[in-house]
């Protein structure tokens, strides 16, 4: 595969303060002989010895072109004093502004990205196949980005689709006279080949180049994808090791005299902090992080010189040993277009090599008290104006926030109201006959705010917001199951490949349990305490078992509810909750959030 060059971009101007608090993360590692001779190459008419290039990126967009609202629009930063303060960020208007800004003055400047930049999308995005987060990533000059798993919800096809162009197959074109061109920025996804060939299905990786220097991007997505992901979305599809690729495509790229090296990898940690300025290299280097991105991180090649990730939605910047020992950057921008990460990579001219000893990084909010980028702004406006016949239309009223994505809980309003929905319509006999509902945590992608988005009023739920909760649009499914294999699915929340990061299913109302946080594995579920409407489960007897297509196939860790038999396939998630939304409240009698008391939480 031959190194494809990226688009250049011309001179930066005066530097400009990024918005937010810095970390800066300091590498200990062997310099290169002579790498201190870093000159301004003004002296003498010689170049310096070295060049600082800046690496600006973020990851999990998600297309959230419009600023998040509610929780899911804020992040967590700690001030000089201790005290954490919850500061509103994000919207790709802000984005933008920050992007450019942070380029000014530096003449090397990259931007790449870390993945799940579409899917899971707002319905601004997601009712135009995201052709317009996509149109808005190329406004931002993104040179490069890993593909996520979200990227593949689609299927290859509809990824495939999103970089090279064309009008969607099923619905045209959006716009009258106007044929959609595409990414103009590479997709990178080594380790996804396709079953028969056995070639990646796009560009492993890609070199960035400017008078002479040269940075290679190698993108992975997490191994497991086909996990998260419905099996339609990967068919075809086989999805390889996160360690084994990267190191295979860096030394091909090491021989074809590519020295310098970046990995996107779409996996990341948990940080000690939930602070996004948060030091996770106290009190020892990489110490205030855990989760997969560490192993891999260990794994990687030491010709890798930094690694960008993602997937968790968290906010990092930490050194984690490499093979050798020595320290490397790994980072992760938050999500929702909320942080972006700023750092510099420096360039020895004579090695093509980064010094690592020099390498430095710090993460900044997208604030939103800067000013709007135009460009982005009439983005946002025209595709406003196509979604707005569908996204406006009112479809419930609640008397408060009703937190989902924002809940950190192990048992969210939102996830309760969203089970319910789903319960109520497919408990007829003719839709199903089911007797409990389950969610996943992970399909519920944000809160329901109470505070107005349009001019439909406070406490009018749109379309819009219905749907940027529930974009997958999945279609329902009603099963049997046996009380041994439900017992077995709900075990299976905080054991096998859910035992270090636990999903706790939302259930509907009537299953109760209790969730024991201080014993370990499968044990955490205290079996002897489920309930479903005050009487044990039978685990001889069978019931019938309603959640979406996604779990339904086994999906995230849950192989028990993958084994149901007698489907019936019914409407899709959205429609259930749109319908459960009209049914239960009125501008008079709003829906209140509903009590989070199914699940015994003992820590």
């Amino acid at each position: 595969m031959s190194a494809t060059p990226l688009k250049n971009r011309a001179p930066r101007r005066v530097l400009a303060a990024a918005a937010g608090l810095v970390t800066v993360g300091a590498l200990v590692a062997a310099m290169p002989a002579g790498a201190h001779d870093r000159g301004n190459g003004h002296g003498h008419g010689h170049p310096s010895r070295t060049v600082d290039v800046q690496l600006l990126s973020f990851n999990d967009l998600h297309g959230n072109l419009e600023p998040p609202a509610g929780s899911a629009g804020t992040v967590s930063e700690t001030q000089a004093d201790g005290t954490v303060k919850s500061v509103p960020v994000g919207g790709v208007e802000y984005l933008a502004t920050s992007l450019r800004n942070a380029r000014k003055g530096n003449p090397y400047s990259v931007t790449a990205a870390g993945g799940d930049m579409v899917g899971a999308s707002p319905l601004l995005s997601g009712l135009f196949h995201d052709e317009p987060t996509i149109e808005a990533l190329n406004g931002l000059d993104l040179d490069v980005t890993a593909v996520g798993n979200h990227e593949f919800d689609e299927g290859a096809t509809e990824l495939a689709r999103l970089q090279n162009g064309g009008c969607h197959p099923v619905e045209g074109c959006y716009e009258k006279g106007k044929k959609f061109k595409g990414a103009d920025f590479p997709y990178l996804a080594a380790n996804v080949t396709n079953e028969k060939t056995g070639k990646p299905v796009l560009k492993p990786y890609t070199v960035w180049k400017k008078n002479g220097v040269k940075i290679g991007f190698i993108g992975v997505t997490l191994e497991g994808t086909p996990n998260i992901v419905t099996a339609n979305g990967v068919k075809g599809l086989k999805f390889h090791d996160e360690i084994e690729t990267v190191n295979k495509y860096a030394k091909e790229l090491d021989r074809k005299g590519v020295k310098s090296i970046v990995a996107l990898i779409h996996e990341g940690g948990a940080p000690a902090s939930s602070s996004y300025n948060y030091d996770c290299d106290s009190p020892g280097a990489g110490d205030g992080i855990s989760g997969p991105i560490v192993d891999i991180a260990k794994g990687i090649t030491p010709k890798v010189d930094a690694l960008v990730t993602g997937h968790t939605h968290q906010a990092y910047v930490c050194t984690v040993p490499d093979p050798s020992g020595k320290p490397r950057m790994v980072t992760s921008a938050s999500s929702f277009g909320k942080v972006y990460t700023d750092t510099t990579l420096t360039y020895d001219r004579r090695t093509e090599d980064i010094v690592r000893t020099s390498v430095k990084s710090a993460n900044h909010v997208v604030s939103r008290d800067q000013a709007k980028a135009a460009d982005m702004t009439a983005l946002i406006a025209r595709w406003n104006t196509l979604a707005a016949p569908i996204a406006g239309r009112p479809q419930g009223f609640i008397s408060a926030d009703i937190n989902g994505r924002g809940s950190t809980a192990p048992e969210k309003p939102l996830g309760n109201l969203i089970a319910d929905a789903q319960l109520e319509g497919l408990a007829p006999a003719d839709k199903g006959g089911a007797v409990v509902a389950f969610m996943n945590p992970g399909g519920i992608r944000s809160d329901l705010v109470f505070k107005a988005s349009g001019s439909e009023g406070d406490g009018v739920v749109t379309y819009g917001e219905a749907f940027t909760v529930q974009p997958f649009t999945n279609m329902m499914n009603v099963v049997d199951l046996t009380g041994a294999q439900l017992v077995t699915a709900l075990q299976q929340q905080v054991s096998g490949s859910n035992a270090a990061s636990p999903k706790i299913l939302q259930v509907s109302k009537g299953l109760t349990y209790t969730l024991d946080l201080t014993k370990s594995g499968a044990e955490r579920v205290v079996a002897d305490t489920i309930r479903l409407n005050g009487e044990a489960i039978d685990p001889a007897k069978t019931y019938r078992v309603a959640m979406n297509e996604f779990l339904a196939g086994g999906g995230d860790g849950f192989a028990a509810l993958g084994q149901g038999t007698n489907k019936l396939v019914g409407a899709s998630d959205l429609d259930l909750f749109n319908a459960y939304l009209a049914a239960h409240s009125t501008s008079s009698a709003p829906l209140a959030p509903p009590a989070t008391d199914r699940i015994t939480i003992v820590q």
